[in-house]
């Protein structure tokens, strides 16, 4: 018993080692095929447009991986999104609009405001571009101008004064003469503090309803009855008597006019 045990193992490890030399014959996969693999390199060209056109396309990628910040920070969206998220919380509502419709109402009234922006980008820089009557540095130049208008509407001296300074910068004589690297940041700080003034306004009438209704709970003694509860449906019907979103939505497009 003793020597087939030792035959049996023998012919086992023979058949390990068989395995382990040979595996393409004994799983029919031929030993010889390798993956894939790939390379990304550069050749030398003759033809300068085939540079011209991959530098195009670079840049191209560039923007758009940027558009949404340059979607948030260079329009109306920054202001909308807050006054509307401030509203939500000042009802009590902290889930009701969701998310994806307080932001998708944010982007529709951005669209609706900077429509006369982008439409006079697509007359004077785009289109021209397109039908080649201007050169791409003009482009950018014509572009940039709708956007640099509608940020200095919006933005405070007190805020540009402020960058101009940090960035000790000298004082420009008008509008033109100041870069976007300092237009940029004060447009965003006036937004901000903007956005907060209005949100601040909003919260008044729906803190009052809470301080009358806890006050009131307090004096029946029902100290354990949580405000909220009774509060809510007071704010919302408030809300829904004056029609609200009638005017939240005319007066955040009317402040930027």
């Amino acid at each position: 018993m003793a020597e087939k045990l030792r035959s049996k193992i023998n012919i086992l490890l023979l058949l390990i080692v068989f395995i382990s030399i040979t595996p393409g014959i004994c799983w029919g996969v031929n030993p010889q095929a390798s993956a894939p693999f790939l390379t990304i390199g550069l050749d030398k060209t003759g033809d300068p447009g085939q540079v011209a056109v991959a530098v195009q396309i670079f840049l191209l990628l560039t923007i758009l991986s940027l558009a949404p910040a340059i979607l948030i920070m260079l329009t109306s969206f920054t202001r909308i999104a807050i006054v509307l998220s401030v509203l939500r919380q000042a009802i009590g509502t902290n889930q009701m609009p969701p998310n994806q419709i307080i932001i998708g109402l944010a982007l529709f009234l951005t669209f609706f405001i900077m429509t006369p922006v982008w439409q006079n980008i697509n007359q004077n820089a785009l289109q021209p571009y397109l039908s080649k009557t201007i050169t791409q540095e003009q482009a950018l130049k014509k572009a940039a101008q709708p956007i640099r208008s509608f940020m200095f509407k919006q933005t405070r001296k007190k805020d540009l004064a402020l960058f101009i300074n940090i960035a000790k910068a000298d004082k420009p004589v008008n509008i033109d003469g100041v870069p976007m690297t300092i237009l940029i940041p004060s447009f965003i700080v006036s937004e901000l503090k903007t956005a907060f003034q209005i949100a601040f306004l909003l919260y008044i009438p729906f803190l009052i309803i809470d301080m009358v209704v806890a006050s009131v709970l307090l004096s029946m003694g029902m100290m354990m009855l949580p405000p909220v509860m009774i509060s809510l449906p007071f704010k919302l019907m408030l809300f829904t008597l004056v029609d609200g979103w009638y005017l939240i939505a005319g007066s955040l497009v009317k402040s930027f006019k």
